[in-house]
């Protein structure tokens, strides 16, 4: 193979590991970007949500049932985050608080529909707003008896570990006040008595 061929298949070589890497790059760089939209979007629409709660009328009081529910749902999974990482038994709690995140998601979309209505309309639709609120409040409930059952439980955990801790230094303080001191040790303690308080010659008898 002469030199120029060489140098070719070199440069060619190069080029087309140029071309993966900028592909690999360009690949990461898009997902990035799509992530980095995605929680744009999201982090906006919780903007807007927060602000439309604090408007006045039907609209706005879907808007603060929206708020309420998200509150409820991120408190509770974390608490089971918590609960999972100390290692408590959770049983079937993720699957439940994964069934009401879902519910808790649908019901935030229909909420976030009837407010855009209601904003766009003049026409009130009480039932509606109602039977919203129901749900709402169902799955905002379910929530806290959740929270409440992680908590019991990892309150029964805790007091079990301090009344274990409590009861062995019980015994070993026990142990440490029955420990029979050493005998050369009784010895010093009589002769520094001793010393400290000499016994006095008996009187003479008159």
């Amino acid at each position: 193979m002469s030199a120029i061929s060489t140098f070719i298949t070199i440069v060619l070589v190069a080029f087309l590991l140029f071309l993966i890497i900028g592909g690999v790059g360009l690949y990461f760089a898009v997902k990035l970007g799509k992530a980095a939209t995605k929680k744009a979007r999201a982090a906006t629409t919780r903007l807007a949500t927060h602000v439309n709660a604090m408007s006045g009328g039907e609209a706005g009081d879907a808007e603060r049932l929206r708020v309420e529910l998200r509150r409820e749902v991120t408190l509770t999974r974390q608490a089971l985050d918590q609960a999972a990482r100390q290692g408590w038994s959770l049983g079937d709690l993720p699957v439940l608080v994964r069934e009401v995140a879902e519910h808790a998601e649908v019901l935030d979309g229909q909420l976030a529909m009837y407010a855009q209505q209601r904003r766009a309309s003049g026409f009130v639709d009480h039932v509606t707003l109602d039977r919203l609120r129901a749900h709402q409040v169902k799955l905002a409930t379910t929530c806290a008896k959740i929270r409440a059952d992680l908590l019991d439980d990892q309150v029964g955990h805790s007091a079990s570990g301090i009344d274990d801790l409590r009861g062995r230094t019980d015994l070993e303080l026990e142990a440490r006040r029955n420990v029979v001191r050493d005998p050369l040790d009784e010895i010093d303690d009589l002769y520094r008595r001793t010393l400290d308080h000499p016994a006095r010659p008996p009187e003479e008898r008159a």
